[in-house]
């Protein structure tokens, strides 16, 4: 195991450099620059700003400085909020983010794997295309279009939550963006519950335990739900690095201090600094929760071999 650790994390860094470097030079080819306002400076200033960040030096230079900084653990300042790194504005809108997207994926997989058993075990009847019609639901409507609803029924018409705001985290407030955020991966996760379990129900085991007259509630509990998730365990690694480091439209409709809503403020701005720094956050997300999900199907299945 620790081989195969070893080697993913070998991987990982040519990965992380290969992303690093697309994003760097991507964020300088956009047109327009981080002291581009509406209020022009003098040649003067902009000068002496460009210098004050080393944005004067050849685009060559400024690559290497930034992968330094990166290997140091150093990740910038901020061009566009005053006296803040980057590292800083992580910390204070990673929790947001990431409370969001936590009880998000919970919720999702507490709904989505209820539902994909109950389709699986009521096959071709009324509950499984039920399911799956609310599922291929989930997946074609957007979440832009499924925030402005949610709002629209239960904070405008019935007035019974708040239509944005973070409020510190309250219940109330979470409500609505954690079910925007939730939908589509019920829909997904039930759909792949629900083809695991269909395939795991009609194998010789499952057939063998039946014979043996064990109840239909322990055949899945005990025998058929555990090899029905593997196909669930490698999804949810980059799906939980999605949702964790935060939704861009969801937390923009909400009005949420998350990182969702500073990657799009700084894209727009032309905050490189910021933009490079979640970027780098993510991929490093993906690629940790993806090590993490080979492990847990090795542990899940005694057959996957860490190879």
């Amino acid at each position: 195991m620790f081989r195969f650790i070893g080697r993913r994390l070998l991987v990982a860094i040519p990965t992380l450099l290969l992303v690093v470097t697309l994003a760097f030079f991507m964020m300088r080819a956009a047109p327009g620059g981080p002291f581009d306002t509406d209020r022009r400076l003098s040649p003067a200033i902009e000068q002496n700003i460009r210098a004050k960040y080393g944005m004067n030096r050849p685009l060559s230079v400024q690559y290497l400085s930034y992968l330094a900084g990166v290997a140091h653990g150093d990740l910038g300042p901020s061009l566009k909020y005053r006296d803040k790194s980057v590292l800083q504005i992580l910390k204070e809108n990673y929790p947001v983010s990431l409370k969001l997207g936590g009880s998000a994926i919970l919720l999702a997989m507490l709904i989505g794997v209820s539902l994909g058993v109950l389709a699986a075990l009521r096959q071709n009847g009324p509950a499984d295309y039920g399911v799956m019609a609310v599922a291929i639901l989930g997946v074609c409507v957007p979440t832009f279009v499924t925030a402005p609803l949610l709002v629209l029924a239960f904070a405008s018409k019935l007035g019974w939550l708040p239509s944005a705001g973070w409020n510190n985290g309250a219940l109330v407030n979470m409500v609505l963006p954690v079910t925007v955020l939730a939908l589509p991966q019920v829909a997904i996760i039930s759909r792949l519950t629900r083809a695991g379990m269909v395939e795991v129900l009609q194998s010789n085991y499952v057939r063998t335990a039946r014979a043996k007259g064990l109840s239909e509630g322990r055949i899945v509990v005990r025998h058929a739900l555990r090899a029905a998730l593997l196909p669930l365990v490698s999804y949810l690694g980059p799906a939980c690095a999605g949702l964790i480091t935060g939704s861009l439209v969801v937390e923009k409709i909400f009005n949420l201090p998350g990182l969702g809503k500073f990657f799009v403020i700084s894209a727009l701005q032309r905050d490189y600094t910021v933009v490079m720094g979640m970027v780098i956050v993510y991929a490093g997300l993906i690629l940790a929760l993806n090590l993490v999900a080979d492990l847990v199907a090795a542990a899940m299945d005694p057959r996957v071999r860490l190879s």
